[in-house]
């Protein structure tokens, strides 16, 4: 499972928007969003680098944990 830290995400909105993201590279992903500690865990076949763009295409700044 892959950490990554994410700016800016502060609801429900923002959770479904960061996992049908990443869902939509990988329908098989697994997503879990820490909204307070401002984490997204993700168990997925994509690199971490994919998952970044992804998170990042919807308007977030992410990093690796």
């Amino acid at each position: 499972m892959q950490v990554f830290k994410v700016q800016g995400m502060s609801c429900g909105h923002c959770v479904r928007a960061i996992t049908q993201a990443v869902q939509a590279h990988d329908p098989a992903a697994e997503v879990q969003v820490d909204l307070g500690a401002g984490e997204v865990r993700v168990a997925s076949r994509l690199a971490a680098e994919q998952v970044l763009e992804a998170i990042r295409q919807e308007g977030y700044q992410a990093s690796l944990a």
